[in-house]
């Protein structure tokens, strides 16, 4: 773990674990089914909803806080030769906040409970979660050779696609579901809009958490320090 590669690698790990955990309490306690439930319907019932806010909520400040340094990061390359506009840092730095606020509503609004809040949390989460891979790809290609590796840039390019290609059946499909219940049966009306749905969201979820992994690599390069000024009132 050197430099701040220890962000990126929490990151990956925690968002993954609370993925995996919140589903495998959901199915023991058959509250969902094996095949391709929503991630929000692992989340739904105590005491995997427990579970699932808390471990969201902490995702979503490790997101903030990776974003927070890949942002700094830009920021020093850019002091010695501007490779990126400072607009297009920050605008992609607010983005990924954004989706740090979708996941902290998903967190807290149980689709169960309040549905429309859910929902408006999970599309923004993805519509700007989305955004913000394809803007630091972006960067990426921007800041090379001092960013990343050109392996890096391909691999980022390749996730960001797949998210985005995933996220339109992840929306679209959604609106035709009708019921929300945590148990389908092939025989529902919504069935197939439902498992198309559901699958692209994993997708969508996953290609997040390997966009982030591949920010270890340059997360290596730098530290951060925490410098304090005192202010004289007098």
């Amino acid at each position: 773990m050197e430099g701040t590669s220890y962000l990126p690698f929490f990151l990956v790990i925690f968002s993954s674990s609370t993925f995996i955990i919140s589903y495998l309490i959901a199915l023991f306690k058959h509250d969902v089914d094996v095949i391709f439930p929503y991630i929000s319907d692992t989340g739904a019932q105590p005491p995997e909803s427990c579970i699932f806010g808390l471990l969201t909520v902490i995702t979503a400040f490790a997101g903030f806080a990776t974003m927070y340094a890949r942002y700094k990061f830009v920021e020093k390359l850019n002091e010695s030769c501007v490779l990126v506009s400072p607009a297009l840092n920050k605008g992609a730095f607010w983005i990924g906040n954004l989706s740090c606020l979708g996941m902290c509503i998903v967190a807290t609004f149980q689709e169960t409970i309040i549905t429309a809040v859910h929902d408006a949390g999970a599309l923004l989460f993805f519509v700007t979660g989305v955004l913000y891979t394809i803007l630091q790809t972006i960067i990426s290609y921007k800041t090379y050779p001092h960013g990343c590796s050109m392996a890096l840039r391909y691999i980022r390019t390749v996730i960001a696609v797949i998210g985005l290609l995933a996220a339109f059946p992840t929306i679209i499909c959604a609106f035709f579901v009708t019921q929300t219940t945590l148990h389908r049966k092939p025989e529902d009306e919504d069935y197939v809009f439902h498992l198309v749905s559901a699958v692209s969201e994993w997708v969508v979820a996953f290609s997040f958490i390997f966009f982030f992994l591949t920010y270890i690599q340059d997360f290596r390069m730098f530290t951060l320090k925490l410098q304090i000024n005192f202010v004289d009132y007098s």
